[in-house]
Formats: C-alpha cells, structure tokens, sequence
C-alpha cells in the first residue's frame, strides 16, 4: 500500500480524480499567492490589462492632444471638426486651455461616452498662479526663497485642482543667459544650482504629497532642452553648444525635476545642434528615458512635430511623427501629426506597435495615479471651486512672495524706507495706476480685475498721513512728451517722487524677443526730467526681464526692480517703499550695461588676455567703448540695514578627495532694521583641464538678523561640489587648488580662503 492509498482509499480512477484536485489546488493556491506578490490591481497591471483592449486606434488617440476653444497659447485649432464627436470616438488623450468644472465636465462626460471610457487629461499654463496670480518666475527666483516658490506652487496647484485642472505645463526650468529672450521671464535665471533648487521646489509645489491627491496638479519640466539658449535670444531659434556645456549648465534642473519625481516632460521648439527636440533619441531615450530613468511622458510643445518641416528636417508629418514617436516623444500638442499618420505608419512598419503601447502605457499609468479611472470628474467640485479659490491665506502668501521678490537696486543717502509721516508723496509714471496688467505675462483670466491691487492702491492704503499726487508723465511706449509739463509740476509740489516705470506685461514673454531692451518710448527722458527738479527720487521698473537703464542707474538716488509682481503688487510695493518689510531679493541674472555685452553670466571663463582691470583695454579681452563689467551682476540686491561679514574659517587646508571641509564665518547685522541676507558661497578651481569659470555658486543660505545680531554660518564643501565633466563627460574632480569665496553678490566678495584637494 502506498501512502495515497492510505489518504485516498478506493478505485484507481477515485485515486486519480483527487490525485488531480490537489494539483489544481496547488496551482490555484501559488497562482493567488503569486498575484498577491505581484500587486494584484496595480497600476501596472492595469494600465497592461487596458492596452490589451485596445484598437490601434484608441492608442492613437491617448497620443494626441487638442486644444479647447475658449483660449489658446497658439493658433486656435479650427479644421478637428467637432472635438466632442472625436473624444466619443476616442481620438483624444487630452484637452488644453479648458478650465472651470463646468467646462472640463462637458469634455470628460463625452470621454465617458467612449468603447474604453479612457478619462481625459486636462492641461494648463499655470505658470505663476491660478486665480491668485504671484509673481512672475524670474521675479520669484529673486527671493532665493526656495520655502516662498514651493509654496506658491502649492497654492496655484491647489486652486488649478480644484478648477478641473490636471496637468500644469510648469515649470520652466531653462537656463538663461539673454535678456533679449522673452521667455526669461518663465524661467529662474541664469545658474544651474539655482536653477535646480527652484526647479525642484517648484515640482514639489505643485505635485504636493503626490499624484491622486485632490489639491495636486501634476507639473511638466520644460523646455527640453536648452531652449534658453537660442541664438540671437530669438524665440524658437537654433541652439548650437558642447556637449560639456549642455550638461554643465543647461541640463542639472532638468536632472534636478527628475529627482523630484516631475510627471511629464515638454520638449523644446529649438533644434540642438542640428536635430529638433522633438525628434531628438539622444534627448529624449538616451538621456531622459534610459540613463536617468524617467518614468513619466513627454509632450510636444505646441505643434513642434509638425514644425519640423520648416526646420526641414522632414518633408511632411508623415515623418515627422515617425521621427518624434520613435524618437520618445508620446504626446503629440496640436500638431496632428500623430492622429494622421501613427497607423500608416505601424501599417509600413516604420514604427512599431511596441512602440506605441510604450507611449499609451506611460500616458494611462499618469491617468490611474492621477484617480482618474476611479472618478474621472474627482477634479471637477463646483463646491471645492468656489471654497478653494481666492482665500485669506492665498492672498497674504501672495503678498509675502511679492515683497520678498522687490529688489533693492540702489538706495543712496538711505533714500528708502520712505517715513509715514512724509507730507506729500508724487506717484509719477504710466504703471502707477495699473491693474490687470500687474498679473504679468502666462497670466490667466480666472480672477476678475478688482482682485488686483495697483501701486497707487497700494500707497492710499498706507499713507494715511500723506497727501498723495498723481501725473501719468507719458504711456509706455511714448514718443511724446506732451505730459511731462504735467509731470514736472505735480513732482515739484511734492516731498518725495515715486516713479513708476517699465515695460508692458506682454512685452515680455513667449514670442516677445526684444533686440533693444532699453526702456521703452520717452519714459528715461521722463525720468531725467523729474530727476532734475532736484526733489528725492524713487523709481520702480516693472518688467519681466533686466532691461537696459543705464541713465537711470547712475543718476536716480533709489531704484526698486519691482518685475511684475501679481494680484497684490500695489500692497508689496508699499510695504517696501515705506519698510514694513525690508528688501532682501537678489539678481537671479546678469543685467548688462547694454545689448552689445550679452550673453553675460558671471561664471564664465577666463581668457589668456583678461582684463586687469574694468577700464582696461590694453591687448586684453575688452570693449573699447564699453566697460567690461555689467551694470548690476549675478546676486546683487542691497538692504535697507547692512551686514558685516568675518572670521572666516576651514576646518582644514587639505581636503581628501572623498573627504569633506567645513567653511564657516561670522555675520552681523551692523544696520538698524532687522533683515534678511542671502550669504552666497562661490568655488573657483584654480587650474583645470578642461577649463573651469571664474566662479561658480556652490550653496547660499537666507537669514533674518535683528539689528546687532550675529550668527555663524557653516557651509559644508565634499567632493560632489567640485565635480565636472570632462571632455568625454565623465564627472570627475581634479586634485589641485580651490578658492572659496563667501559674499553678498557674484561681484560682492567679503572673504576667501583656499584649500588644496588631494589625490
């Protein structure tokens, strides 16, 4: 007898049958056991479980992207026929430019109406604000505040959400280094460590605690890349770099919006060296895909497929989507290219459907984390709309962002902060009175004007003991200076003049290159004028780049850079004219004396003739018109208290190669107003091959001081600081010589030291 006989007594055939049950017990008990291993219902077990119902052409349709019909940031689509029919049809993965729950319902419940059901993804510029508007990015990264940018992200990705919002195409992460670019505006300036912190703040504002959460809007990393760059500062022109260049200064911030677990990438109109962004393998596989390992998709920019035949890079939008889907581009903006082409395309097998499903699963896996599946309309509260939007604590955050973006350009004989009980104050300037226009560039309509707060509300609120004038002077772009009379009288009958000055909002921005970054019109002979009443001086320059006003510079006793500063512009403004907060905002960008000096960026490298000194011309790399230096550099901005910075130390003057130093030093606020600094510490590697700047940022750190308080300060130097590619992009370090240098401003140096790093 055996040991089934003993279990299982009876016939052979009985025997058998239960011989066979155990076995099917067995199998279905690992099988389960295996699933559960596995995630059963895991993201992506769904997202391979979905694809495999679907027809070619409900992939193809996950891939391409509409515009709404209600606003546009380029050409309003026309000739789609009618995009409901299509989304029923499912032909379509996403909707831009459609907000409010009321309108993102209409297009989510014809998506509901298709075979799959596949929810819509519903994309925005949300670039600086929702309905609360903060400041412009570039004015934002002033304040080196990386808590005050994650928050401001956090609060327009939170009212986006609750205003039908998924997807915000922010932030922009390029580097620049050209005021005449428009998009500098978007962006955090010209450094690639400021860059990536900004970069990542920004990603952590938006996408909060993560993807699914109900006041989380999933961001988009773009332009991919060195857009930034683009010769001339011509929007959407060629970029031609090293490749050393491209990962030294124009790669970490996307690098930087990776680590944070960015959703999507945006490609850039630009081609790189030859190749468009949009049909660039080395991009967007190579590097994105493969050897930093995102996870997420990458959208086109607006019809940048398509405009691959005027690069002539293909003949038709046949191959343009064959190069860009094949290339790791998944989500087609506008362009159709995609929705026309994919299928013939997988027909001739020059794209394959591997290729495809690849595309769709990283689009549907966003779509499930997102909550989508689970309730396509879980975005789409009118109740959570109307709570959500415009709040006390959005407003004040707003306000908060403003002031701590205001740099202190000048501020000769303590002009500024202006007393409460000065007599009578003139407001001069055609931004004096300005509203909507405060919101800036990539700003939407989703507040009305009233939510807006202009320089001359903003003063009447604080001014109670002071008789406030007004003169327009001229228009931004004037050529006449019939209202400088006017201007001239209304600034004699006052204690103090406030100039407000600048450019339009939409004279910066996309497709707002400017060859002559001046300011505009008559408004610097405006200024002159009032300045030759002898009367104290204060201008402002609103703009959404460093403009050119050299005049000004050196003539006006007190400039304020007041960028365009959103919703509550006239209310920060005011809090700094009068101190109730104390500027603290530095330069996130180089501004140049004129156009003939640009591209200038500190950390740049030295020649074999520098100059010894600004006015020097003598056989060295110089101008002979034009002094070497720019007019404000990287990091400038100036208190209403000042700073004493000492005691420098190294914990060692020998550093081994995986070894570290501390650097540590003394400042005091030898001032009588608490306030804030942002000590900045640069490296410069005395001898390299290849070349290394002249300086380059490495860590800051802001601090508020009361009037004679004193803090010491350590920053902390390992091996990753002095890291570069080498020729070969191998990130490696060097033995040899660093200088540490501790300041104010890239041109503000207060202490150095060196160390020698070791073999």
């Amino acid at each position: 007898m055996t040991i089934l006989d003993f279990i299982y007594p009876g016939n052979s055939f009985t025997k058998m049958n239960r011989i066979k049950s155990i076995i099917i017990t067995f199998v279905l008990f690992f099988t389960a056991f295996g699933f559960a291993f596995a995630q059963p219902g895991s993201i992506p077990q769904k997202v391979e479980a979905l694809v495999r119902k679907m027809t070619l052409a409900e992939k193809i349709g996950q891939l391409n992207q509409y515009n709404g019909d209600w606003a546009a940031t380029g050409p309003v689509t026309t000739d789609v026929g009618n995009k409901l029919d299509a989304i029923k049809r499912g032909e379509v993965g996403s909707i831009l430019n459609i907000v409010g729950v009321q309108h993102t319902r209409v297009f989510q419940e014809a998506a509901m109406q298709s075979r799959l059901k596949i929810p819509l993804l519903f994309g925005q510029d949300v670039i600086h604000g929702y309905s609360v508007t903060f400041p412009i990015p570039l004015a934002e990264a002033a304040s080196w505040d990386l808590a005050v940018i994650e928050r401001s992200a956090r609060i327009a990705g939170t009212e986006a959400a609750a205003g039908g919002v998924h997807w915000t195409f922010a932030p922009m992460v390029d580097i620049a280094r050209d005021p005449r670019w428009g998009r500098v505006m978007e962006g955090a300036g010209e450094d690639p460590y400021l860059g990536s912190l900004i970069a990542t703040a920004r990603v952590k504002g938006f996408q909060g605690k993560g993807l699914g959460n109900l006041d989380a809007v999933m961001a988009c990393a773009k332009h991919f890349t060195a857009y930034g760059a683009a010769i001339g500062g011509r929007d959407y022109n060629s970029v031609d770099m090293s490749l050393r260049t491209l990962w030294e200064v124009y790669l970490p911030p996307f690098k930087a919006a990776v680590d944070a677990g960015v959703g999507t990438f945006m490609n850039s109109f630009n081609d790189l060296n030859g190749t468009p962004a949009s049909a660039s393998h080395y991009l967007q596989r190579d590097i994105l895909k493969d050897k930093w390992g995102f996870k997420g998709f990458v959208v086109s920019d607006w019809g940048s497929i398509g405009e691959m035949i005027n690069h002539g890079y293909v003949k038709d939008n046949y191959d343009a989507a064959e190069a860009a889907i094949n290339a790791g581009n998944d989500m087609d903006m506008e362009s159709r290219s995609y929705i026309n082409n994919l299928a013939k395309l997988v027909a001739a097998k020059k794209v394959s459907v591997k290729t495809i499903d690849e595309a769709v699963s990283r689009i549907l896996t966003k779509k499930y984390e997102l909550g989508l599946f689970d309730d396509p309309y879980r975005f789409s509260n009118a109740e959570r709309e109307k709570s959500m939007l415009n709040t006390g604590e959005h407003i004040a955050a707003a306000r908060d962002a403003a002031r701590k973006s205001i740099v202190l350009m000048k501020n000769d004989n303590q002009l500024l902060p202006l007393s409460k009980n000065t007599g009578s104050i003139a407001l001069i300037g055609p931004m004096v009175k300005l509203k909507k226009e405060n919101k800036g560039f990539w700003s939407l309509d989703v507040g009305d004007e009233s939510q807006v707060v202009s320089l001359y509300e903003g003063m009447q609120q604080q001014a109670s003991k002071t008789k406030l004038l007004y003169a327009k002077g001229c228009d931004v772009t004037d050529t006449s200076r019939a209202a400088f009379k006017e201007a001239y009288l209304t600034a004699m009958q006052a204690d103090v003049v406030v100039m407000a000055m600048g450019e339009r909002f939409d004279m910066t921005g996309e497709a707002k290159s400017r060859a002559n970054i001046h300011l505009p019109g008559v408004q610097e002979e405006l200024i002159k004028a009032i300045v030759a009443t002898g009367k104290p001086v204060v201008v402002l320059l609103y703009a959404g780049r460093p403009m050119v006003f050299d005049w000004t510079a050196d003539h006006a006793p007190a400039i304020l850079y007041t960028w365009w500063l959103g919703n509550q512009a006239g209310n920060a403004i005011a809090d700094v004219l009068y101190g109730n907060y104390n500027p603290s905002a530095k330069l996130p960008i180089t501004f140049p004396r004129t156009e003939g000096q640009i591209p200038i960026y500190y950390n740049h490298y030295n020649t074999g003739r520098p100059a010894k000194t600004d006015s020097d011309v003598n056989y060295t790399s110089a101008y002979i018109d034009l002094l070497n230096s720019p007019k404000f550099a990287f990091g400038h901005g100036l208190s209403y208290t000042t700073f004493k910075y000492d005691n420098l130390k190294l914990s060692k003057k020998n550093m081994l190669k995986d070894g570290a130093i501390t650097v540590s030093f003394d400042l005091q606020n030898t001032g009588k107003y608490p306030g804030e600094e942002v000590v900045q510490l640069y490296l410069r590697d005395i001898v390299s091959q290849p070349l290394r700047p002249v300086k380059e940022l490495k860590d800051f750190k802001k601090l508020l001081l009361q009037p004679g308080g004193k803090k010491t300060i350590t920053f902390t130097i390992n091996k990753d600081k002095l890291a570069f590619y080498n020729d070969q992009l191998q990130w490696i370090t060097q033995p040899g010589e660093f200088r540490v240098m501790i300041g104010s401003a890239s041109d503000d140096i207060r202490l150095q030291d060196s160390f020698i790093l070791a073999n």
